[in-house]
């Protein structure tokens, strides 16, 4: 089974760029100004808006890449489908080609991704999906996740287990669920683990293969 679906096309705007210093040097200042002339909130306002007509959710907007090598990325997903490996991501393929289409033509009318040429990817955030949001934890209870904290709890940052439940913006991690033996917690060692949402750095899904 794919574990996400992706559609990839290629922008470009018909304008001259100059480079007005000589060099290398020269190059990669053009190259990090051209990534940061354009206002992220309103690229990703602009994929909620297109997203939201769909009834999807727009769950990561990121871009990589500079001059001719740039590439904004959009993962979105279905509210409601929990993603699992015996049936089909949240979102098809339609679902991608249509939102790029949309998301696409406003972006460059707007020009909210200055700068010239681009790729734009629009897929589904796949199986081990990111968990960013309260809305995210509620929805994905009972699911196995793995997660990196900003400040250690009980000496540790680094967490796998099933997300037992969250709330009050305190999350319930099952350690003992974890895939990974070396995860899981040691003999005599408390088999779970309360963690406030404010302190996660990064989490994501699981995938039960």
């Amino acid at each position: 089974m794919c574990r996400s679906v992706r559609i990839v096309e290629a922008h470009q705007w018909a304008q001259a760029h100059f480079l007005v210093w000589g060099g290398i040097v020269a190059a990669i200042r053009a190259q990090i100004a051209e990534n940061m002339a354009f206002d992220l909130d309103k690229v990703r306002q602009i994929a909620e808006r297109v997203a939201g007509s769909s009834g999807l959710e727009v769950v990561e907007v990121e871009v990589c890449g500079a001059g001719k090598h740039r590439t904004l990325r959009v993962f979105i997903d279905r509210p409601g489908v929990v993603p699992a490996a015996d049936r089909p991501d949240g979102v098809t393929h339609e679902d991608c080609s249509k939102f790029s289409r949309e998301f696409g033509t406003i972006v460059d009318v707007e020009d909210a991704f200055p700068g010239g040429s681009y790729v734009l990817e629009v897929s589904s955030p796949g199986l081990d999906r990111k968990l960013t949001k309260a809305a995210d934890f509620e929805r994905f209870r009972g699911q196995r996740v793995k997660l990196t904290t900003r400040e250690p709890v009980n000496d540790n940052r680094h967490f796998e287990g099933k997300l037992e439940s969250f709330d009050d913006g305190k999350l319930l991690l099952d350690l003992s669920a974890a895939r990974k033996k070396k995860m899981r917690p040691k003999e005599g060692a408390a088999p779970k683990v309360e963690i406030e949402l404010r302190n996660v750095e990064k989490a994501n899904l699981v995938p039960e293969i």
